[in-house]
């Protein structure tokens, strides 16, 4: 069974009736994800997904963020997912495969913020419990990226093609409250009440009938799998090929200095 003692930037702890709750936990940067925080979110899925001792999980960020997505200094220096043939596509496919294979249910409590490929591993959990005032984006584009981490996939199955298009190609943020009418989310409550609510939400679920509910997750995730396995190779390769342009050292400088980026297209 893990310890999950060695673990630098999440935390993981028991709660009442088997739930774990799971805490992105470098709250001085927003909860931003570099190589070391990629490579630590690509085993935890792994390690809750194989760990019987629980029987539901929630996912929240420490601080005021749930996860500000690639973290824009290790953009800036050029360190972030380090350039290689297959380092990109290896990184990004197994954290996504691994956080869809995980039998136990998972409840986002999103607290704050989550951009990037924070708002793609939220909207990839089961349930999403936002902040009314929190906000989603998937803010590739305005970091002179291609949405390749899989937002290109979950956004257009949860709030349609147009809307998905809107958000993608722009980079636009949305609240949690907006979220909930548009079904991005499933609820948006008031701030004090995110992490309760997930909770009270992952009790019920620990509760369920265990391979009822697993296996019902399962029968649903094998469609979302299927575009997966269809988009997600194609936006990542495209995305790596991005990440070595200027728009991108641009829009992280310009993110470093407060500033709007000068975008040219190289």
């Amino acid at each position: 069974m893990p310890t999950y003692n060695d673990y630098r930037y999440i935390t993981v702890e028991r709660r009442e009736n088997d739930v774990a709750l799971v805490t992105l936990n470098r709250p001085e940067r927003r909860n931003a994800i570099d190589n070391d925080m990629h490579s630590e979110l690509e085993r935890v899925f792994h390690e809750l997904g194989s760990d019987e001792s629980f029987r539901a999980i929630v996912l929240t960020g420490a601080g005021r963020a749930f996860c500000a997505g690639g973290d824009a200094r290790s953009m800036d220096d050029g360190s972030f997912l380090p350039k290689g043939p297959t380092t990109p596509f290896r990184a990004v496919r197994t954290l996504m495969h691994n956080l869809l294979e995980v039998e136990q249910p998972i409840v986002a409590a999103v607290n704050g913020d989550a951009a990037g490929l924070g708002a793609t591993i939220a909207l990839c959990c089961d349930i999403i419990i936002a902040g009314e005032q929190a906000r989603f984006a998937d803010t590739h584009t305005k970091m002179g990226l291609v949405a390749g981490d899989g937002g290109v996939i979950i956004w257009p199955l949860l709030v349609g093609w147009a809307r998905a298009k809107e958000y993608l190609l722009l980079g636009d943020w949305i609240t949690g409250a907006e979220g909930e009418r548009l079904g991005l989310v499933n609820r948006a409550v008031p701030q004090d009440q995110v992490l309760p609510t997930a909770l009270a939400w992952a009790d019920r679920l620990a509760l369920a009938a265990p391979k009822a509910v697993r296996w019902t997750k399962y029968s649903m995730n094998r469609i979302l799998r299927a575009q997966v396995d269809q988009a997600l190779d194609a936006s990542t390769f495209l995305e790596a090929i991005s990440m070595d342009s200027d728009d991108l050292r641009e829009a992280a400088a310009a993110f470093i200095e407060k500033r709007q980026p000068k975008f040219t297209g190289q």
